[in-house]
């Protein structure tokens, strides 16, 4: 007798992760301005059972965050990472997306409390496959929105040659594809029709966005 199979890629998505589990949670939080005060997060934190909890207190602009670094190394697999919300964890969509993606890879669980997502369970798995499917979606339009607006510039009679100085739209749409670890900052200039000496003379933090496209920082200290 045959039986029918799901794909194994459609499967996967609803499989709870980390499959065993320590129960032990560690919390990070984090406070992008001096004004901003951490009690509340720790708080929330505290009463989600979190055994040890990280906390940075510098902008989120700093690519190094000390803390989310120490946090990530002293997590083991098994574990679950509790964030107050997404915005305390990641800088960006992608930048979310990029270091659950890599908790993924080490067997460690991800929880944001705000947000009530958990990839512990099936429908938390599942609503990150909608994350980088929505944040693969806005790349791409933010592409296509650049290349017509060029074409519309040429077409108005402005051709030859590369701009000498970048538009407030390929600035912003190099900033969005900056942190994507799939793409070079010579392959993004070469899309938004710049050089990459444009990119760095007219974005001053593009090395941290780089930093942030691929978080190492995930990775556990050597023994």
């Amino acid at each position: 007798m045959t039986t029918t199979q799901e794909p194994a890629h459609d499967a996967d998505a609803l499989v709870a992760e980390p499959l065993v589990r320590t129960e032990i949670k560690i919390g990070y939080a984090r406070v992008s301005t001096g004004g901003q005060k951490l009690e509340r997060q720790l708080d929330a934190l505290t009463a989600a059972g979190c055994r040890k909890i990280f906390a940075d207190k510098k902008s989120g602009k700093d690519a190094l965050r000390p803390e989310l670094k120490a946090c990530h190394a002293f997590l083991d697999a098994g574990d679950t990472l509790v964030v107050p919300s997404l915005d305390r964890y990641g800088r960006s969509l992608q930048d979310l997306i990029n270091m659950v993606a890599e908790l993924r890879e080490r067997g460690i669980g991800f929880t944001s409390l705000h947000e009530n997502l958990d990839t512990t369970t099936p429908g938390g798995r599942l609503v990150f496959h909608v994350f980088a499917a929505l944040a693969e979606f806005i790349r791409e339009l933010i592409v296509i929105g650049t290349k017509e607006g060029l074409a519309a510039a040429r077409a108005r009679g402005r051709v030859g040659g590369r701009p000498s100085v970048a538009t407030e739209e390929i600035i912003r749409a190099a900033r969005d594809l900056l942190p994507n670890p799939g793409r070079s900052i010579t392959s993004i200039a070469k899309l938004l029709g710049v050089s990459p000496g444009t990119l760095y003379n007219h974005i001053p933090d593009l090395r941290e966005l780089r930093a942030s496209a691929v978080p190492r920082q995930l990775e556990a200290p050597t023994q």
